[in-house]
């Protein structure tokens, strides 16, 4: 039986301290039993000889300080794992939100996981299709990855994960593919939107959903992308899936570190966010990756908007550190019509190399992808200077690589949010692009390969 403590001391905001615990734990749960028999949960931040400084999940309005009592349960925050889970929409705390009945676990984890040890991580080498040529084709995503999009407010990065979601596949393979889906600090529209999207397409049957609503606890917001993991690791090394994590948006979560930080009165770090921010970060992404002798793996693509379009803030620049890459949207594409507005030349994918090539997509890949990298970039310089000089300036090569900008931009990268292409038709795509230029320009792609691509027409 848990001791129950009549000690509340005080309560401030979303922290109460409770006096004279014995053997009470960092991060352990709590239960607050009201005058009224109604039960409040919290969790413990701070433990300091026998004051515990907890910190509610719901409103402390209510709480009397004489007649409350409080409860700790001996164990952190876990979530109720079970393959029934695909399928099913979760709140932030893991509980069943879509109406059905509740899961049936087959096991009950610590949502804060276990680190997964260096030596025992695989390289990731498999290519995974996103259906979205500008990340298929140059910014290309492989099994066990990190790979960020950085959006900005006003993008349609909702509609991009949604799409990546639904698509998201491993090719030339018939092991089972999950997707674990975590919204942080969204509205009641886009979480109608996302469950819509899904179940339109049956994407829904093979889908994780966690839906943290805008108006729900801070500290809710900081628990959901760990029980989307938790979730994704039990489907993922006890399952043997292939599971694609998707959380969405990583500013809200810190944006709720920040509150929680504050609250605390915690020294500020940079721009008033919490100094151990980086690290709290990391223990949320080095959760992807492949283990050796599993058979499964977690690959990540965390969705973040930068305050102000700004990439030196602290959340892209800390989420650039710790991740394999970033794909980023671009306001100036999106203003053109471009969907989805991707920018491929600051974009990157560090491992695209490694999960490329003949057995994985195509031989020519790496080729054609490294030949529309060095196109666009100089046609797209022919555009500026053609502002500045006036077309007349331009040589006659100048403005037929000008023309491929333009036609990069309509038929490679937007493709709309609801086409599907395989890796075979997006360097098909890319080869009926790099017939606009004269073979002679075309310099990084061998001649053997333009005997066998170039010249079929």
């Amino acid at each position: 039986m848990a001791k129950e403590y009549r000690t509340i001391k005080e309560v401030a905001g979303p922290l109460m301290l409770v006096q004279g615990v014995e053997d009470v734990k960092y991060n352990e749960l709590g239960e607050i039993e009201l005058s009224n028999g109604e039960v409040r949960r919290c969790k413990v931040l701070e433990i300091d000889g026998g004051n515990a400084l907890v910190q509610l999940f719901e409103d402390s309005t209510g709480i009397n300080l004489s007649d409350s009592k409080v409860r700790f349960l001996g164990h952190a925050q876990q979530l109720g794992v079970s393959e029934d889970m695909l399928g099913r929409v979760f709140d932030g705390m893991g509980r069943t939100i879509d109406g059905g009945p509740d899961i049936l676990p087959d096991a009950r984890l610590d949502i804060n996981g276990l680190p997964m040890n260096p030596a025992a991580r695989a390289y990731p080498s498999e290519f995974i299709q996103t259906g979205v040529s500008a990340i298929d084709g140059l910014n290309t995503l492989v099994r066990g990855q990190k790979l960020p999009i950085f959006s900005a407010s006003g993008l349609p990065h909702a509609q991009l994960a949604a799409q990546i979601a639904r698509q998201a596949k491993v090719v030339g393979t018939d092991e089972p593919f999950a997707v674990v889906f975590a919204a942080m600090g969204i509205t009641y529209e886009e979480a109608n939107y996302f469950q819509e999207s899904f179940k339109e397409t049956g994407a829904i049957d093979r889908t994780v959903l966690f839906i943290n609503l805008a108006n729900d606890p801070a500290v809710e917001r900081i628990s959901t992308p760990r029980m989307a993991l938790t979730a994704a690791e039990y489907l993922a090394f006890e399952k043997d899936m292939h599971v694609l994590v998707i959380l969405t948006d990583i500013t809200n979560y810190a944006d709720a570190l920040r509150e929680v930080s504050a609250a605390r009165k915690e020294v500020p770090g940079r721009r008033g966010y919490p100094g151990y921010m980086y690290t709290d970060l990391a223990t949320l992404y080095e959760r992807a990756g492949r283990l050796k002798g599993k058979k499964g793996s977690i690959t990540m693509v965390p969705i973040l908007t930068m305050p102000e379009d700004d990439k030196t803030h602290p959340i892209p620049d800390l989420t650039g550190y710790i991740t394999e890459g970033q794909i980023i949207l671009s306001r100036e594409l999106y203003r053109k019509g471009i969907t989805p507005p991707i920018d491929v030349l600051p974009s990157l994918s560090r491992l695209k190399d490694k999960g490329i090539g003949e057995g994985k997509t195509r031989k020519d890949h790496a080729a054609t992808m490294n030949q529309l990298f060095a196109a666009y970039a100089r046609g797209k310089d022919a555009k500026e200077l053609m502002v500045i000089l006036g077309e007349a300036a331009l040589t006659d090569i100048d403005l037929v690589y000008a023309k491929f900008a333009d036609e990069f931009e309509k038929t490679y990268v937007s493709q709309g949010y609801s086409t599907d292409r395989s890796i075979t038709e997006t360097l098909e795509t890319g080869w009926d692009l790099l017939r606009i230029l004269p073979r002679s320009e075309l310099k990084r792609i061998s001649d053997a390969m333009l005997d066998e691509h170039y010249e079929k027409d």
